[in-house]
């Protein structure tokens, strides 16, 4: 199975990213976490761009707040699908980092989750490998009906509330 990439902007957005380090630990797939910075640490980051596919990496994920350029820097580097978490800042909610990890030129795109949303980068991850992963795809089917069954089992808890 290829791994996934996971790098962040500072060690600032550890608890952010810890949500997506723990939905990899729950489907059993294989990461690397690092800290690089597309400011203070261009070349690292570009290192770890450019040979990222070579050392076995499908996808990669990086956080960052503030003027948010990780997701870009290292998608301007690499022909991997790139995921980008914007990160919260106190400035201005995360909007800042939003708007700097979507707005990608043409040819050199980047997905983008919500705000702080790591679970959901760490999802789309896997999805993208598992389109080649059967057994990954399997794990993520189950987890989305067993995501399925715990609403449909609020609801009838509600409406058993509701009537009675």
């Amino acid at each position: 199975m290829k791994k996934i990439g996971i790098l962040m902007g500072s060690d600032s957005d550890l608890p952010v990213v810890q949500k997506a380090i723990d939905q990899l630990k729950e489907l059993e797939v294989p990461f690397e976490v690092h800290i690089y910075s597309a400011h203070r640490t261009p070349e690292e980051a570009r290192e770890f761009s450019v040979n990222a596919r070579s050392n076995g990496f499908g996808a990669i994920i990086a956080a960052a707040g503030m003027a948010a350029h990780l997701a870009g820097a290292v998608a301007a580097n690499t022909t991997l699908p790139v995921i980008g978490i914007p990160c919260k800042s106190k400035n201005f909610d995360g909007l800042d980092a939003l708007l700097s990890t979507v707005q990608m030129p043409p040819g050199i795109p980047v997905a983008t989750v919500a705000v702080d949303g790591a679970k959901n980068a760490a999802l789309l991850a896997c999805e993208i490998l598992a389109v080649e992963d059967a057994g990954l795809a399997a794990k993520l089917d189950e987890m989305r009906k067993k995501g399925a069954e715990n609403v449909l089992k609020k609801d009838k808890d509600l409406q058993d509330k509701l009537n009675s």
